[in-house]
């Protein structure tokens, strides 16, 4: 792993979030082994992916400002794009896939590459996630990328519904992408 970017890491995050990203990273490593993703790739998105998760969090919404990135109904998803952006600008990555990876990892988006998905999919399932389906997902996510993902989107999207929340229309398209590739249905997936 890249010992700068975990140096840099230490001083943004809290413990916690730390070392959640260090599970992801160690899911994502494993992922992109079984769908042939280059590894070192996996391996700093998935660092990267919650860098807008500032332990400052008062810096949140002035450093969304300073970079543009239009707010939304739901807060909880700023730190994707928000780490999108700092990944460039902070930790000078350059390749848009994992800068792509960062931005929907919380998401999900229509036309998302295997780097995406696998990040995507790490998030939800790193060995601390507890809740129900989630074993079930983790099982798929090293069966079938996209069946897992759309299970996910699934969970992901009841939960929003019965929380009374905003359902980001990236998530909606890339589910609807999903199911509509596969001709399987939601229904066989929500099971």
């Amino acid at each position: 792993m890249d010992k700068k970017i975990i140096d840099m890491l230490m001083e943004d995050l809290d413990q916690s979030r730390l070392e959640h990203t260090l599970r992801v990273v160690e899911e994502a490593k494993r992922l992109a082994r079984r769908y042939d993703v280059d590894i070192q790739k996996a391996t700093t998105a998935a660092l990267l992916h919650d860098c807008g998760k500032l332990k400052d969090n008062n810096n949140l919404l002035k450093l969304a400002d300073d970079f543009d990135i239009m707010m939304t109904d739901n807060k909880d998803l700023i730190h994707a794009p928000l780490g999108a952006a700092l990944a460039q600008h902070k930790y000078k990555i350059e390749d848009e896939d994992i800068l792509n990876a960062i931005k929907y990892h919380t998401t999900g988006r229509k036309d998302m590459s295997h780097l995406e998905k696998i990040i995507y999919i790490a998030d939800y399932i790193e060995p601390n996630r507890k809740f129900i389906g989630v074993e079930r997902v983790r099982r798929l996510a090293f069966e079938d990328l996209d069946e897992s993902i759309c299970l996910a989107m699934d969970q992901t999207i009841v939960f929003l519904v019965k929380s009374n929340r905003i359902i980001s229309l990236d998530t909606i398209e890339a589910r609807n992408q999903l199911v509509s590739k596969g001709n399987k249905g939601g229904s066989q997936w929500a099971k």
